[in-house]
């Protein structure tokens, strides 16, 4: 297998403009309009990617449209998807592409993890990670806490959307009758809360790579 590439030299290669980083994979998301041109697409995807490919390539088919995603940065590759469906003149939708995970703040994460490995069922990536092996959920992290915060709530959402899409993103919450709790971090992440204060992180690649 390849060794990974940095978001940010993805995403300055030319042919590569259907897709967007988000955390360790890239994804675009193609909008079929019928689950019989989707299956076509993902026959066509079929086609074009070998055995190697296939370890870090998930293909998500439903009627209105097909998501595909890589968890290794494959410029060659993401071309030759992209070129498949403009042959099929099915044109990639970059706003329906993001990541959701589920956040735990801990004080000590090793005698945490485990626990939710075990029961989540999940594959585990470096100590604070945990992901579905069929993935078909969302995520699992851990957020390291300094101390203790009984008075707050301590799991929320990560949503990692394009970069170019987060602003709208922001902006929509925002106007849901969300708040803007901190932007010190962005725009590698924004903190939002909702009327009661439970908190959500809209989250790019930039600033990662």
């Amino acid at each position: 297998m390849s060794q990974q590439i940095g978001a940010r030299e993805f995403h300055a290669a030319d042919g590569v403009e259907d897709w967007r980083s988000l955390y360790h994979l890239v994804s675009a998301h193609f909008r079929t309009g019928s689950l019989a041109r989707g299956i076509a697409f993902v026959d066509e995807i079929g086609l074009l990617t070998g055995e190697v490919e296939e370890q870090y390539l998930s293909v998500d088919l439903r009627s209105a449209g097909v998501t595909v995603s890589m968890g290794l940065r494959d410029i060659a590759l993401a071309r030759r998807i992209s070129a498949a469906a403009k042959e099929l003149d099915i044109p990639a939708d970059p706003t329906a592409v993001q990541v959701v995970n589920v956040t735990l703040d801990a004080l000590v994460g090793a005698d945490v993890l485990p626990f939710w490995r075990a029961l989540l069922g999940y594959g585990q990536i470096g100590d604070d990670y945990l992901f579905d092996p069929l993935r078909r959920a969302p995520g699992f992290g851990l957020q390291q806490m300094d101390a203790a915060r009984p008075q707050r709530n301590r799991m929320h959402l990560d949503v990692a959307v394009p970069h170019d899409q987060a602003e709208a993103r922001i902006s929509a919450a925002l106007a849901a009758g969300g708040r803007l709790v901190s932007d010190a971090h962005a725009p590698m992440w924004w903190v939002l809360a909702d009327a009661e204060g439970n908190e959500a992180c809209v989250a790019t690649w930039v600033g990662r790579a």
